[in-house]
């Protein structure tokens, strides 16, 4: 752990990682690559370069998420911030905060923002983001956590009031239902009576625009796809040839899901030498890199109620593209 005190305490930065992040990848590659169907976990996309394209992603005509959600946010920021009275302010996998901001100047106009404590795994990015947020929000303090939220949610410091944590950008549908409750039951952990959950997913529509947003056009989601190949190729010492992968999405009816994954275009083997193993791919061989699940109200209701948690409120677009979903515990 590193501690770096900032502006007269009112920034905050503790780091966690350490070398973990690529013992993580390693083990990850690992366990993904040499399963009869080979997969990667999506937390690897998002080094500098992955996050600069999703970025990119977010602006495309085809990716509704990010733009609905930010709507969404707009509408009913000052009802959150009525309903739950935050001064505390807790987000996973923070990244730069776009959207954020909408509510913290929701609280902020409330008068009950405090502290705001972002975790990513991206350290110059908490870094960045913390010292804006105290210029921008004169007497907010930000402790800012670099970790994966996965791992290190006990790392979070204590509450300075009522809490809210924010879990956006439908995030939560990568997780597998039983991963994903059990994350659920997690967070449900972090709050105490009048705490709150603010969660954004992704709703059930109609398959050919899931797809479209997964596979624009321009190809930048085909390029942020294969960037997981970029990231091992740097940290483990690996030989992908990243022009022999194709980007391939695609609807699961039956699980309610887009699917992202890298399809081998010819018969190859692939030397990891920091891990001292051959990956051997069939031409037409594919590897999943990621799912997004897509939900309903009643998937959300269940979900919460597996984890102790249940919902409070419900907020959504017009056209129910994606929703928004206060959350408090059970009981």
């Amino acid at each position: 752990m590193t501690n770096t005190l900032v502006g007269a305490q009112a920034v905050r930065i503790e780091s966690f990682l350490g070398s973990g992040p690529e013992r993580t990848l390693a083990e990850d590659v690992l366990d993904g690559l040499t399963r009869p169907f080979k997969e990667l976990p999506p937390k690897h996309f998002y080094d500098a370069r992955g996050a600069e394209l999703f970025d990119r992603i977010c602006d495309l005509p085809e990716y509704y998420p990010t733009r609905t959600e930010r709507l969404i946010l707009e509408g009913s920021a000052a009802e959150i911030a009525r309903t739950t009275g935050a001064a505390d302010v807790v987000e996973l996998g923070a990244g730069t905060a776009a959207k954020t901001r909408v509510l913290l100047d929701a609280l902020r106009a409330r008068g009950t923002l405090e502290r705001y404590v972002p975790i990513d795994v991206t350290e110059s990015m908490v870094r960045e983001l913390s010292t804006d947020l105290v210029r921008e929000y004169p007497g907010l303090r930000v402790h800012g956590v670099v970790g994966d939220f996965e791992r290190h949610l006990g790392r979070i410091p204590q509450p300075a009031g009522p809490r809210l944590v924010l879990f956006l950008g439908g995030t939560i549908g990568n997780f597998p239902p039983g991963s994903r409750r059990r994350f659920l039951r997690s967070i449900a952990a972090l709050l105490a009576p009048g705490d709150h959950l603010l969660l954004g997913t992704d709703l059930v529509k109609d398959p050919s625009v899931l797809v479209a947003a997964y596979d624009d056009s321009c190809g930048v989601t085909a390029e942020f796809n294969r960037n997981v190949l970029h990231v091992i190729n740097r940290e483990l010492d690996a030989d992908f040839d990243i022009d022999a992968f194709e980007h391939v999405a695609l609807f699961d009816e039956r699980h309610e899901w887009i699917e992202m994954r890298l399809r081998s275009q010819i018969e190859q083997v692939v030397d990891i030498r920091e891990l001292e193993l051959q990956v051997a791919f069939d031409a037409g061989e594919e590897m999943r890199t990621e799912i997004s699940a897509k939900f309903t109200t009643e998937r959300v209701e269940r979900d919460f109620a597996a984890a102790g948690l249940r919902l409070a409120e419900w907020f959504t677009d017009p056209d129910e593209l994606f929703a928004l979903s206060l959350a408090r515990r059970a009981g």
